[in-house]
């Protein structure tokens, strides 16, 4: 195996971990709701401390990462995800807990930021579109922590021991896989000329657009879940598979999505995926039966698999020497809609169903689909080049 062939699988096993982290948080939020003796509305609330930890841990990782290298950063925020994994689940009240997702949330956005700025670098070496497949992999590490959460969660096992277990896991994965990583150098002298430079619009204008998209993402993250278990009465281990669905489509959506924006340009990609994204989620959140809300909790999740891979690209490749940098503003303000999604939804079940408040991210997903020729570009940039 080649430097740039070992650098892609490496790219990979980081997303996969990256997401395998964050999904079995996402699937022990009812038991840790239950555990601590919190309510919708408080969990709503402490979900903002974990997208404010990634928005701080985002923004601090793309300057230091431009100026550092994503060889050394990239296994460093590994290892800083894996062990801060493990605090939410050892959470014993709302101060805790709180506690618990703003460090954790740091060190997602640590990595997030890390690892897309090393998925540019692998794709302008690869001279083709190749960042969904990334994601696509961060789908999967979801898929995987559903099945492992619905396993752990029929052992009856404590989420300080699941999460403790994939915590040293992590760990292991990150400080094994980190020689395979590229040690771009030949971008250090134009990040020093471009690192105080102000972003250009467009990418402000991507950023805002990544917001409505995570936004709704967020809310089937950190809600889907609930939704069948409270809203539909199914069991635990039957509710968990809702943010299965998603996860697993997501997949499929990003596996495919690098040859369908080779062939129709990211700017159809973003607007299509975000309607049939948006017409997923009402179904969801109309259905009156377990099985045809994982249907729509499905069809949601292969509309906006390829909707967020297309902005951070655009945003990696928009300046020569500033990807981290430029990565960091689209994806901090996405995650600013992470941060904001699930404590909108929080509030809204004051006085509407759960159900009924999953169609703001419906609105959202449509403003984005009208809003999507920002990616718009000529016919001979629409693939990535050198």
């Amino acid at each position: 195996m080649n430097a740039l062939k070992a650098a892609r699988v490496a790219t990979f096993t980081y997303f996969a971990l990256n997401g395998f982290l964050l999904g079995l948080w996402l699937v022990h939020i009812p038991t840790v709701e239950d555990r601590t003796g919190i309510s919708h509305a408080e969990l709503g609330r402490l979900l903002l401390l974990l997208g404010l930890g990634a928005f701080i841990g985002m923004r601090l990782g793309g300057k230091f990462t431009d100026r550092v290298g994503v060889k050394l950063v990239v296994p460093l925020a590994g290892v800083v995800c894996s062990v801060t994994a493990f605090l939410p689940g050892a959470a014993v009240n709302q101060w805790t807990l709180g506690a618990a997702l703003l460090i954790f949330g740091i060190g997602n956005g640590l990595i997030d930021v890390s690892m897309n700025a090393h998925a540019v670098v692998v794709e302008r070496h690869y001279q083709r579109p190749v960042m969904s497949a990334f994601h696509a992999t961060w789908s999967l590490g979801g898929v995987a922590a559903a099945l492992t959460g619905a396993r752990t969660l029929s052992w009856e096992l404590s989420p300080a021991t699941t999460l403790g277990a994939a915590a040293v896991l992590g760990v292991v994965v990150s400080l094994v896989t980190a020689r395979f990583l590229l040690d771009e150098k030949e971008a250090q002298h134009a990040t020093e000329q471009t690192g105080r430079r102000r972003a250009p619009r467009r990418i402000w204008i991507m950023a805002v657009l990544a917001l409505l998209v995570m936004l709704s993402e967020g809310a089937a993250n950190d809600w889907s879940v609930l939704h069948l278990q409270d809203v539909l009465g199914a069991a635990p281990q039957i509710a968990a598979l809702a943010y299965g669905a998603f996860a697993t489509t997501m997949t499929v959506g990003r596996l495919l999505a690098d040859r369908v924006t080779a062939k129709i340009g990211p700017m159809a990609v973003l607007r299509w995926g975000s309607v049939i994204g948006a017409a997923g989620i009402a179904t969801a959140a109309l259905s009156p039966w377990i099985w045809l809300a994982l249907v729509g909790w499905a069809i949601a999740g292969i509309g906006l698999s390829g909707t967020v891979p297309q902005l951070f690209s655009a945003a990696g490749h928009a300046e020569p020497g500033a990807a981290a940098a430029n990565v960091s503003r689209v994806a901090g303000l996405g995650y600013l809609g992470v941060l904001a999604g699930p404590a909108v939804i929080g509030w809204l079940t004051h006085v509407v169903p759960l159900n009924i408040a999953f169609l703001l991210p419906v609105a959202l997903c449509l403003i984005a689909a009208l809003s999507a020729g920002v990616l718009r570009t000529d016919a001979a940039e629409e693939k990535v080049t050198a």
